[in-house]
């Protein structure tokens, strides 16, 4: 049984959670969440937290259990917190600009890359200290905001042997040492 699966989820102020079946819908200050989970794991809401025990003894319903308790915690810190990652893109003429929710980014390409934000995140654009661009992603739902950063990442990789491209802020990457001449 999962350690984590057996904390309950407690319920900051300011925040409402409904528990329908297996359906679990939190609103609060930043958005409104909802999720629908597996039939294997049971949730229940009892004196201002939510908590989770397995439906049965299968392998799955084990792996489920923590899985779901780590899951609301999420949509709970979310709507009450909000989550956020922050881009910085490095390389000569690489620039970044936002019209309504479309984000283009010059990024030495003959095209410019096109990305379409979606319903419930948000973009701002700024620079850093060395006049590279940065883009601060934000949101309520954890995986929404953590696929957005992954899909402009996308666009142009860290290439290891200058360093160019897009990084999510706090990421290591691992740099080679260029090719050596006689």
């Amino acid at each position: 049984m999962s350690r984590i699966g057996k904390l309950p989820v407690v319920i900051p102020a300011g925040v409402k959670v409904a528990v329908d079946g297996n359906t679990v819908k939190v609103e609060g200050p930043k958005g409104k969440l909802e999720k629908t989970f597996a039939s294997a794991v049971k949730i229940t809401l009892e004196d201002g937290a939510v908590h989770f025990a397995p439906a049965s003894n299968s392998r799955f319903s084990g792996a489920m259990h923590g899985t779901a308790r780590s899951v609301v915690n999420a949509m709970v810190e979310g709507v009450s917190k909000g989550f956020e990652k922050i881009l910085e893109i490095y390389g000569v003429g690489f620039k970044a600009e936002l019209k309504g929710n479309v984000l283009t980014l010059a990024l030495g390409y003959a095209h410019p890359c096109v990305y379409q934000v979606p319903e419930g995140i948000t973009v701002v654009v700024g620079e850093l200290p060395d006049r590279n661009p940065m883009l601060t992603i934000s949101g309520a739902s954890k995986h929404l905001v953590g696929q957005v950063a992954a899909d402009i990442k996308n666009f142009y990789p860290v290439e290891p042997y200058k360093g160019k491209g897009v990084r999510i802020r706090g990421e290591f990457i691992r740099r080679k040492e260029g090719k050596k001449t006689a």
